[in-house]
């Protein structure tokens, strides 16, 4: 099953969810490291291509994804009205924070005018030219909202654990394609998107 339904959710978001999940934190721990390296570290112009062509990778996955979010049900929220309101807070706050990474890190390294290579195959091109102190300040915007993506992630996976763990419905079990064929389920009308 390739799209969701109202009890599951369908291979491509699966797959999408657990993919972006893997690169969002692989890319955190590549950003905090490549940061330290010294000028003759064999790293110090390979960690910044990688870090900079995968994140373009990732913004393209991430647009892709949304669209897909928008043409695809959402499964049902389990657990109480306020642990539906915060998961809709948590994933909406989700999406706005990674497209803000992924556009403040597009604008760092374009911000004299040259754009992006992407492992040879292609270059995003650069759209904006700013100052030395408005691409210092972007880069201090990436990575505080780096932070709030990592802290919002964890926060994510504790409320998937507590589902698991405590709840004992389906909330976890879904993300890795089980159908929701739990009593706890609640079918509520109107709880598409």
């Amino acid at each position: 099953m390739l799209r969701n339904t109202s009890t599951s959710y369908g291979l491509v978001a699966i797959l999408l969810h657990w993919s972006m999940a893997f690169l969002i934190f692989g890319m955190f721990g590549l950003g905090l490291w490549m940061v330290e390296l010294e000028y003759y570290d064999s790293w110090y112009h390979d960690a910044p291509y990688i870090h900079k062509a995968v994140g373009m990778l990732l913004l393209f996955l991430l647009i892709f994804r949304f669209g897909w979010r928008l043409s695809n049900a959402r499964p049902n929220l389990m657990g109480e009205t306020w642990e539906k309101f915060v998961a809709l807070l948590v994933h909406r706050s989700h999406y706005l924070l990674l497209f803000g990474i992924t556009i403040s890190g597009y604008l760092i390294p374009t911000a004299e005018g040259v754009g992006i290579d992407v492992f040879g195959w292609f270059t995003v091109p650069a759209s904006f030219s700013f100052s030395r102190q408005e691409a210092d300040l972007i880069g201090l915007i990436h990575l505080y909202v780096a932070w709030a993506v990592v802290g919002l992630a964890a926060t994510h996976a504790a409320a998937a654990l507590k589902h698991h763990c405590i709840d004992k419905d389906m909330t976890l079990l879904r993300m890795f394609g089980q159908t929701n064929g739990n009593k706890k389920a609640e079918t509520t009308k109107g709880e598409t998107r």
